[in-house]
């Protein structure tokens, strides 16, 4: 693989699993060096050797992006570990799904203060590293910012905001020669993916690649995405050819998103 991203260092949240995983093991890869963060310290470690043990370099600092020093950490840590900060990738925040009225002020306050407070707070803070290498940042966003559903009340407005962030952040992007784009993932397939692929067929009595089915069917897309995919479409992002991306929704999810 072409090293694209030799000597740059790369802050990806919410890359003990899933999706920030492949990502961080992507960039990792291309030639980055990888600051990987999240909650569970032990999943941390073991994505940190995986990455190791396909000649990466990577570390990890174990954090709750909630906490309201918690981006200011991370981006101290990059720092004192690698000296500089050339790319984030905020992608760190699940939300709750369910019926509106069954929602709490917890379950909502949750959802901002992960995906959205969390990404505001580490871009805030990386901002004075990002504007000195003129790097770049992503926030992975989703469809639901865009298609907002019934069960997906919570999820579809955090997205939303973090959209918004993100052309917001844009504009200050050009003024200080920083690259800010979005990326919108579909149905990945993750472990909360499965999970409620799992829900799926218990509830319709078939087995998972039926449910799959009428998950797909349902949602009208081409298919369920895959971590890779998400993580190759950060790294052209984020590299030299991927450049005049500018304060772009990008939407990698198979035909979900139906509005222009």
């Amino acid at each position: 693989m072409e090293k694209r991203l030799n000597g740059k260092t790369a802050i990806v949240t919410g890359s003990n699993r899933g999706i920030g995983k492949a990502i961080a093991g992507r960039l990792a890869a291309e030639g980055a060096r990888v600051v990987l963060c999240a909650r569970d310290e032990k999943l941390l470690q073991q994505a940190v050797s995986e990455i190791g043990s396909s000649g990466g370099a990577a570390a990890a600092v174990a954090v709750d992006l909630r906490k309201p020093d918690a981006g200011a950490r991370v981006a101290d840590f990059a720092k004192s570990t690698y000296g500089q900060i050339d790319i984030v990738v905020n992608n760190a925040g699940a939300t709750k799904r369910g019926e509106f009225v069954e929602l709490s002020d917890a379950d909502w306050e949750d959802g901002f203060a992960l995906k959205f407070f969390g990404a505001m707070r580490l871009t805030r803070a990386a901002w004075p590293h990002l504007k000195a290498s003129s790097g770049s940042l992503v926030n992975i966003s989703g469809a639901g910012g865009r298609m907002p559903g019934p069960h997906f009340a919570i999820g579809g407005s955090v997205n939303a905001a973090l959209l918004s962030f993100t052309k917001a952040m844009a504009d200050v992007g050009i003024r200080d020669g920083v690259q800010v784009n979005a990326i919108n993932p579909g149905n990945v397939r993750t472990g909360r993916y499965i999970q409620r692929l799992e829900q799926v067929a218990k509830e319709h009595g078939i087995d998972t690649a039926a449910a799959e089915k009428k998950i797909v069917s349902g949602a009208n897309v081409t298919r369920i995405g895959e971590p890779d995919e998400i993580a190759a479409l950060v790294a052209f992002v984020v590299s030299p050819e991927g450049r005049f991306l500018q304060g772009a929704l990008i939407d990698m999810d198979g035909g979900a998103t139906k509005v222009i």
